[in-house]
Parts: C-alpha cells; sequence; structure tokens
C-alpha cells in the first residue's frame, strides 16, 4: 500500500474532534515513512509524521494550529478498508495528547481525481 500523493476528506468525526468536511489531507509517503499536510475547517495548518505497517496500517502523530490560535497535538492509528466507488478508506482511532487528552475515531475517503 502506498499512500504517496493521495488526498482525504472526512465523512465522519467524533464531537471531541477538530477535523470537519472543510479539511483535506495530503499524504507522502517514501519507503514506510509517512508524512502529511492538512488545513481546512477549524484547522489553520497541520502536520503529521508516521509509519505504514506492512498490512497498509499507519500509526501517526499530529499537531495542528486551530482557529482558537491554539496548538493541539495528537496520535492516531488508521486501518484502510475498500470503499463501495473504489475509493480508499481509512477509519481512524485517535487521541489527544494535549487538553483533555480524550479519544475518539473518524472515518476519511480518498478524494478521487475527476476523469
Amino acid at each position: 500500500m502506498n499512500y504517496n500523493g493521495r488526498i482525504f476528506e472526512p465523512v465522519s468525526n467524533s464531537a471531541n474532534g477538530q477535523v470537519s468536511g472543510q479539511t483535506r489531507f495530503f499524504y507522502h509517503q517514501v519507503g514506510r515513512v509517512l508524512w502529511g499536510t492538512y488545513k481546512g475547517g477549524e484547522i489553520i495548518a497541520g502536520t503529521l509524521t508516521g509509519l505504514v505497517h506492512e498490512d497498509g496500517t499507519l500509526e501517526f502523530h499530529y499537531q495542528h494550529i486551530d482557529t482558537q490560535h491554539e496548538l493541539r497535538l495528537g496520535k492516531c492509528r488508521s486501518v484502510p478498508e475498500q470503499g463501495s466507488n473504489g475509493e480508499l478508506r481509512l477509519r481512524e482511532k485517535w487521541q489527544w495528547l494535549n487538553g483533555d487528552q480524550s479519544q475518539g475515531e473518524s472515518l476519511l475517503q480518498e478524494v478521487l481525481p475527476i476523469d
């Protein structure tokens, strides 16, 4: 599984999360190393860094600045699955590492190019 150049958008997120349908994630990968940027909605600018396991599962840490100019930090584990239209989906379990340190779940869907 290679995530390089893929773009994702949220389908759903827990109420305690800041990611919304306006957020876009831009992934890059070399070997097992994953990194990316994200922005939109409540998030001004964010980055993530992690690893891709042999089964395509992702483990990464993320950080962003929100529209309240707060720095938010967290960790995430994403499990890939195939969507009904052939797109890649990521089922995520995440946890804030600052603030209330609460946990949540989200679902991201790959944004496919328009033919």
